[in-house]
């Protein structure tokens, strides 16, 4: 694999281990559904979006999986189960990870196969949007999980699990 596709796959593989940490810490399950003031999108509601975007750019896109996104029900869905979204966690994990395994030589570099908000980007500065996105989002769970459902920190981004990360 590609260095910096392996290190961006180790990203976007540790933010989802910790959107899955996030959503396990809430004591009670419907926790992940509430909506304070000025807040759009629950917990619940971010997960499901994270996992469809990734699924679809690239699970689908990239990899061909067959993944069909149902972006406007990721927003609007608003009774899955933890367990469901926990699920859907792991699965996406897995595709993210076979899926940039198998990226030929030189794919980073090459235009992503899709035009996106009408402009062409590569499939690196894709990839790095996408760790970006989920980094964003997963920030705002924590945020929510702290400040609505109680809780403390759960150090959800170790440097650790960084691809190039060796003991000195």
């Amino acid at each position: 694999m590609n260095a910096t596709a392996a290190s961006v796959a180790a990203i976007i593989e540790r933010e989802l281990r910790s959107l899955r940490a996030q959503l396990e810490a809430y004591s009670d399950e419907r926790d992940i559904w509430l909506v304070a003031p000025g807040i759009s999108n629950p917990p619940g509601v971010l997960a499901a979006h994270l996992v469809g975007n990734l699924q679809h750019f690239i699970g689908a896109r990239m990899g061909g999986t067959g993944y069909v996104r149902d972006r406007e029900a990721e927003f609007a869905r608003r009774d899955r189960s933890r367990e469901e979204l926990v699920a859907a966690i792991d699965e996406t994990r897995g595709v993210v990870r076979a899926t940039l395994a198998a990226l030929p030589d030189g794919e980073l570099d090459q235009d992503y196969p899709e035009t996106i908000a009408s402009v062409r980007v590569s499939t690196g500065d894709l990839l790095i949007h996408l760790a970006s996105h989920l980094a964003y989002h997963l920030g705002q769970v924590d945020y929510h999980r702290r400040l609505l459902a109680g809780g403390g920190s759960l150090r959800s981004v170790p440097v650790q699990e960084l691809a190039t990360a060796r003991p000195t």
